[in-house]
């Protein structure tokens, strides 16, 4: 299974890096474009920061904690032995984000953002709605979840262990 997952998030992140390519070549040279009047429109921002523009400037110190938190996920997923669908498909989302936002960093010095919901102030991506679906999904897996898991296993092999005495 972790091979699986692998495998999507190299293809979530070329999916973000496909979209981004094409907001490169057709919107930024016009910078926005109107989708859906009053509600949502495409326009074409280079973000040096994070989230909401923080931590601008600081592109390495950026780029170092995305790819510890990434090694990190990597291992969980390969070591943690009580994964549900809700707990992959959150790891699956928040590396093809995170992966796909330090490519852009490395190569460009800055994110490529470029969905723009008007009644909310902040222009964001794929790879960020990855990011934050995944935290979300990862959120409600380890409240509700994990602990329900991890014991219904526990018990499991606890009662196959004693079938065999």
């Amino acid at each position: 299974m972790p091979f699986l997952i692998l495998f999507l998030i190299a293809a979530f992140t070329a999916v973000d890096q496909f979209i981004k390519m094409l907001v490169i070549t057709n919107l930024k040279p016009v910078g926005t474009v109107p989708f859906i009047p009053r509600l949502l429109e495409f326009t074409y921002v280079e973000n040096f920061g994070v989230a909401f523009g923080m931590l601008s400037g600081l592109s390495w110190l950026i780029i170092t904690l995305t790819v510890v938190v990434l090694i990190g996920m990597l291992i969980f997923v390969f070591r943690y032995k009580y994964h549900t669908f809700l707990s992959y498909t959150a790891c699956v989302l928040i590396a093809a984000g995170g992966i796909g936002n330090v490519i852009d960093r490395i190569a460009f010095g800055y994110v490529v953002d470029y969905i723009h919901v008007l009644f909310f102030p902040y222009v964001f991506n794929f790879a960020d709605c990855c990011v934050v679906i995944g935290a979300i999904l990862f959120a409600v897996w380890y409240l509700f979840i994990k602990d329900k898991k991890e014991q219904g296993e526990a018990l499991k092999e606890a009662n196959d262990g004693s079938d065999e005495t």
